[in-house]
């Protein structure tokens, strides 16, 4: 059964590639400030750097998610020589810090994965079909987006993009960037601005951007893996 069908707009807001101490403490402020949850997608290297940790256990402590976004956000998995390397390097390496922070497991909770796409661009190197196979052996959700304003590049415009497009789906799935690059001060007004679309923010991802579910395929990946069809 579909989860989408509804009268309002929902957004599920995630926050990629922290943690970064001075700047997902503010992100966390601002969520708290006006009562929005989220799900923040660690990189396994800076979640072990100092204060990482600390950050990760605090945004579950104020009722966000944890998921895992690759133990270094450099190797696009389907882009690998090597696809099972790949896999034990940039899933297994930092399963176990992620499961400890999220309260996850094979068994317990929903594992959330998130691949690294280079720049967001969802195509045949996301995947490889090693990696589908271990995604869906242990567990994991896959939790893929429709809105991504590149808050990297357009600092200060980022909240205009995402509210535009938001404004054309029944539900977004918006990424943005706990990350050092100034756009994280324009938070405060595109939160304001999802008040003023009057969206549900929700913390459950939907079925069309979920391409595997607690391991079990939703929906064809052949278009994200690398040239070998997995449907």
């Amino acid at each position: 059964m579909s989860n989408e069908g509804t009268s309002r707009r929902r957004v599920t807001l995630t926050f990629d590639n922290g943690p970064y101490p001075g700047v997902t403490d503010v992100v966390l402020d601002v969520l708290a400030a006006h009562r929005v949850t989220a799900a923040f997608f660690v990189v396994g290297e800076q979640l072990r750097k100092p204060g990482g940790r600390q950050l990760a256990r605090r945004a579950v402590a104020e009722g966000h998610r944890i998921g895992h976004h690759t133990a270094t956000h450099t190797l696009q998995l389907g882009a690998a020589e090597d696809a099972d390397a790949a896999v034990a390097a940039e899933i297994v390496a930092v399963e176990h810090d992620i499961d400890t922070l999220a309260g996850t497991s094979e068994t317990e909770g929903e594992r959330l994965f998130r691949p690294y796409a280079a720049g967001g661009v969802l195509d045949s190197r996301v995947f490889s079909p090693a990696a589908v196979r271990y995604l869906q052996d242990h567990r994991y959700t896959c939790a893929l987006w429709n809105v991504l304003p590149r808050d990297w590049e357009y600092v200060a415009d980022w909240p205009d993009r995402a509210l535009a497009e938001i404004a054309r789906n029944d539900w977004s799935v918006v990424i943005v960037h706990d990350m050092p690059t100034g756009a994280m001060a324009r938070l405060p007004a595109f939160l304001e601005g999802l008040d003023a679309l009057g969206v549900d923010v929700v913390a459950e991802f939907p079925d069309s951007c979920v391409p595997i579910r607690q391991g079990r395929l939703q929906h064809s990946l052949s278009h994200l893996t690398n040239g070998v069809d997995v449907a």
